[in-house]
């Protein structure tokens, strides 16, 4: 029997939802040792919002950490973002649907106006598509003109399948260690000339390298 467009629509729907709910569980049974937490801690009873930046292989992980809170995240427009919206509804996430990769200022200016409107961001700063473990502008030009200070977290699993996808996209398995380290506040300077910025482009790139190299270190001793 051939299906219309309609029915493939209600099934594709279905299977979302179920999507999100199985990764949603999954990420329940995960135990998390999260490192350098006071400052999140700090900026939350301050009631300041902030931008975290995590590499896009580990944003399962990364997003889960800042569920139920007042975060937003950018996400593309295609079926994989399907799905991710999902989840993200699920952790209590404002979605905007769009790219980073086509229109990349409105993306930025929209990536602003999320913080005048007081969210907190998660940011994918080699997404969406690569290079991976490549910082591009947007998180330090985001902190940059909303004077809101950016935390890079690296994050490490113990035991974990990885995707053949370009960012290598980890998914614990369950009952999986978990490390999430976050860097101190990295305040951008509206007055930084492009150079001076590009320089703290590249200091945050090798930051969130270390990170992730530290939390990965940590979990295979774990």
């Amino acid at each position: 029997m051939k299906l219309t467009n309609y029915q493939k629509n209600i099934l594709r729907a279905i299977g979302i939802r179920i999507a999100g709910f199985l990764i949603d569980v999954l990420l329940k049974t995960v135990r998390i040792n999260i490192y350098n937490s006071d400052v999140v801690k700090k900026l939350d009873i301050e009631k300041k919002n902030y931008i975290t930046a995590f590499w896009h292989g580990s944003m399962l992980v990364g997003w889960y950490l800042h569920r139920n809170k007042n975060f937003a995240s950018l996400v593309s427009k295609s079926k994989d973002g399907d799905v991710l919206t999902a989840i993200l509804a699920k952790w209590k996430f404002h979605v905007v649907r769009g790219s980073s990769s086509k229109g990349g200022h409105e993306a930025l200016d929209t990536m602003i106006h999320l913080t005048e409107e007081n969210y907190c961001l998660a940011i994918t700063p080699d997404g969406p598509t690569g290079p991976i473990y490549k910082m591009k502008p947007g998180a330090v030009i985001t902190a940059k003109r909303s004077m809101v200070p950016l935390l890079l977290v690296g994050i490490g699993m113990k035991s974990k399948w990885t995707l053949k996808s370009w960012d290598r996209f980890e998914i614990p398995k369950p009952f999986s260690k978990v490390t999430a380290i976050y860097s101190d506040p990295v305040l951008v300077m509206q007055h930084l000339s492009k150079e001076e910025t590009s320089k703290v482009i590249d200091d945050c790139e090798c930051l969130l390298s270390k990170l992730q190299k530290e939390a990965n270190e940590i979990c295979l001793n774990c």
